[in-house]
């Protein structure tokens, strides 16, 4: 038996006694609560410091007492406490883990159960006829898209805004996160370190009320979308659904058109701060398709349907009826530039969010490439033979790392991203397949937005040039080419990103310059292939402009002496246009070998700065991205 030695419980601050379970000579155990304090409208248990006898009882019911005062003394069997204040006397039933699993709280037990009505399997039917029309669901997309477990949801328990009209059982079971999975989560984590994995993720849910836009999912995607532009981190959006919701009735008494939402300015206002990606499988109508038509660059599914409005606006604006497969498909949406990146469905979609997103966090360090000595024998020795230019971009890519955007539209120009030993590269590149290389009015936008889009974001842009000039004639300048053309010229002259040019044929006229964004001496670094050739304009009109006297003297075109007189003109201009002499003259940089092309761009962005970030808060360098 150990020395008996006296203990004591102290009132921890000033308080009123609210009770007193003990009196002189019980017997107590270690953490056992003694006595009840009150301060603030808040109770305090007070438990013995030690197993023992209650010696003295100092304080009765209503007593107000001091910090520091001794309520109760003890007679301690033990030498020393065998507890802290406050810790279990029966680790049985104090136990957290035990306690949660043999007897859950009331409160974990009503949490636990209104999550899982949230969930898919809650609602099994509805679940079932989505895969059986071949699509996911939203949680299923996100689920996709982020790295596992780190997805972290924002507004989990709304519901829609119709209590007025609907049970709340109902609304609970049916109108789970009020139709809008939203938060933040970590995608490509396995290639990139948490700051650059990070992004925003939302996802309209079209099971329930047709993915439309309630009050309250207005107001986790605001949320969502502040942090996000706060934080400057990219935003990944799935935006099927229908557009607003007109019968969500419990704000009805407090607004009138409901035109103060924020989210639209909200999304918009994020352009230029963070890459920001659309997905769309399904119909898209109205503000979900604004929302899509806001992004840097949209992916859609051949399911897709997007249109500013759908069937039932179509109708009650007086324009007919018309079937929701008639608005806005795919093969009108991506032949006319709508959509960036078509993909078969929501699983390939996703893949092509990750893969996008990644160009935008950064260098990989895996990478393999295919046998660069194939580029030495791409372009045919025939000048005037085509090539394709694809294949070219996927040789000098790293193997699987070309990624094209509008490919469907202005076919003149190619757009994309691409890897070179791991960094990535935007993009630009004449297709001789297509009108000879020839810059036409659709052609020039897309590039020019796509290299505002590449600076915004800080990504060095690489210019592959064959083009015979501007894209000119009557037809063409129907098509406002002279301001649309000059777009490109425009946006080049802006950028603040390394810019590399290849020249791998044709480098004519305002064509090339617009391809050098301005000049040829614009970008940090200008090379051509041996095959490339320069000129003011196409050689063979040169020729015919600049000598027509001469050859219509010698009797004209058509004529032995006439014919020979050009090709001795047209010989004489090639010559002098080589890549070589051009390079004598300092007008590029270098002729290089095709097969060093990977080495040069690399060595090149080795030497040269990206650009910096612009000095607002939560504002990017560019004031936003053009969303054409």
């Amino acid at each position: 038996m150990g020395a008996k030695k006296t203990s004591h419980v102290n009132a921890p601050m000033q308080a009123v006694v609210y009770a007193v379970s003990v009196a002189v000579g019980d017997t107590v155990s270690a953490g056992q609560e003694l006595v009840v304090l009150e301060a603030m409208k808040m109770q305090h248990g007070l438990p013995s410091p030690v197993s023992g006898t209650v010696s003295a009882v100092k304080v009765a019911l209503g007593d107000v007492v001091e910090e520091r005062d001794v309520l109760i003394s003890l007679e301690a069997q033990d030498a020393e406490p065998s507890r802290k204040a406050g810790a279990a006397a029966n680790p049985e039933t104090q136990n957290p883990e035990t306690q949660t699993s043999n007897a859950p709280r009331a409160d974990l037990a009503e949490l636990e159960a209104r999550l899982a009505r949230t969930l898919d399997a809650n609602r099994s039917e509805k679940i079932e006829r989505r895969h059986n029309q071949g699509y996911r669901t939203a949680r299923e997309n996100v689920e996709d898209l982020c790295d596992a477990g780190s997805f972290m949801e924002y507004g989990q328990m709304t519901i829609a805004a119709q209590r007025q009209r609907r049970d709340l059982d109902d609304l609970i079971d049916n109108t789970p996160a009020d139709g809008l999975v939203a938060g933040f989560g970590a995608i490509n984590g396995d290639k990139f370190d948490e700051d650059t994995a990070r992004a925003a993720v939302l996802a309209y849910d079209y099971t329930v009320l047709a993915g439309t836009q309630g009050l309250f999912n207005h107001k986790k995607t605001d949320r969502v979308l502040e942090i996000a532009q706060d934080w400057q981190v990219p935003m990944v959006f799935y935006t099927e659904g229908g557009g607003g919701r007109p019968g969500d009735t419990d704000a009805s008494k407090i607004s009138g058109g409901g035109l103060d939402v924020m989210t639209f300015a909200t999304w918009a206002k994020a352009s230029g701060v963070a890459p920001r990606i659309a997905v769309n499988n399904g119909y898209c109508f109205a503000g979900n398709a604004v929302l899509f038509g806001c992004a840097d660059v949209t992916i859609a599914t051949q399911s897709s349907y997007i249109g500013m409005g759908g069937p039932a606006m179509i109708e009650g604006g007086g324009l007919g009826q018309v079937a929701p497969t008639d608005v806005g498909p795919m093969a009108v949406q991506a032949e006319n530039g709508v959509v960036d990146l078509l993909a078969e469905n929501e699983i390939e979609a996703t893949a092509m969010a990750k893969q996008l997103l990644g160009y935008f966090q950064g260098r990989v360090g895996e990478h393999a490439c295919d046998d660069q000595r194939k580029l030495r024998t791409l372009i045919p020795e025939d000048r005037k033979r085509a090539y394709d230019m694809r294949a070219a971009l996927e040789l000098i890519a790293d193997t699987g790392s070309f990624l094209e955007l509008r490919r469907a539209y202005g076919k003149g120009m190619i757009t994309g991203f691409m890897r070179i030993e791991g960094r990535p590269f935007g993009l630009i590149a004449n297709n001789p397949a297509h009108l000879g290389g020839a810059i036409d009015a659709e052609a020039a936008e897309k590039a020019a937005r796509f290299v505002q889009l590449c600076d915004g974001f800080d990504l060095p842009i690489v210019a592959f040039c064959d083009t015979p000039g501007f894209m000119v004639g009557p037809e063409h300048e129907k098509l406002a080419t002279v301001r649309r053309a000059s777009s490109l010229l425009v946006a080049g002259a802006s950028v603040s990103v390394p810019v590399f040019l290849v020249v791998l044929r044709k480098g004519y006229g305002l064509g090339a310059q617009a391809m050098g964004m301005g000049s040829l001496h614009v970008p940090q670094m200008s090379v051509a292939w041996p095959t490339g050739e320069f000129g003011p304009m196409g050689l063979e009109g040169a020729v015919r402009l600049g000598y027509s006297k001469e050859i219509a003297a010698a009797g004209g075109e058509g004529t032995a002496d006439g014919d020979a007189l050009f090709s001795k003109l047209l010989g004489a201009m090639i010559e002098n246009g080589k890549a070589l002499n051009a390079a004598m003259y300092h007008e590029i940089d270098a002729v290089i070998d095709p097969r060093d092309t990977r080495a040069y761009l690399l060595r090149a962005l080795k030497t040269m700065p990206v650009g910096k970030k612009g000095s607002g808060e939560s504002k990017g360098k560019r004031p936003f991205i053009p969303t054409w």
